[in-house]
């Protein structure tokens, strides 16, 4: 229990203490860039989906 106890306050001691926290002016430009490459992606991937539906639906037409 005592090991427990150890890591406990060697958690806390090194979160409050040791561990460099961003600002809120970093958070938010973090965010920015996280929104900007997901959008970006999202883009992609329904570019993507958009060309192969309809180069499938092309390739199943001519078939039929």
């Amino acid at each position: 229990m005592a090991n427990v106890l150890e890591f406990i306050k060697d958690s806390y001691t090194e979160m409050s203490q040791k561990v460099t926290w961003p600002t809120w002016s970093q958070l938010q430009s973090s965010a920015v860039v996280v929104l900007v490459a997901s959008i970006i992606i999202a883009l992609v991937i329904f570019a993507m989906d958009k060309a192969s539906s309809t180069v499938l639906e092309l390739f199943y037409n001519i078939r039929s």
